[in-house]
């Protein structure tokens, strides 16, 4: 009987600072920058709250408290998608 290859190693996302200007988020030794002024949902919230965050399928992110689903994507590139708030 053989095991089946392990799957890809990742681990739970982690707020690693906050600023006025946003917060740096790392998932699997990489570091993204996620500035309100672009992912305002997230303005005003403190580092515990911020890392309420679920990685799903390797490269999809959810904080479930928001209902905010962003893609790794959209934090490495967020000019190629348009993202709409509403107040």
């Amino acid at each position: 009987m053989t095991s089946s290859k392990p799957g890809k190693n990742t681990s739970k996302p982690e707020v690693a600072a906050v600023s006025k200007h946003g917060f740096w988020l790392r998932i699997d030794g990489t570091e993204y920058f996620l500035p309100f002024g672009r992912f305002p949902w997230f303005r005003g919230l403190n580092k515990a709250q911020l890392g309420e965050v679920e990685l799903l399928h390797g490269n999809h992110l959810y904080w479930p408290a928001l209902d905010v689903d962003l893609t790794l994507a959209i934090i490495e590139q967020p000019d190629r998608y348009k993202l709409v708030w509403t107040t």
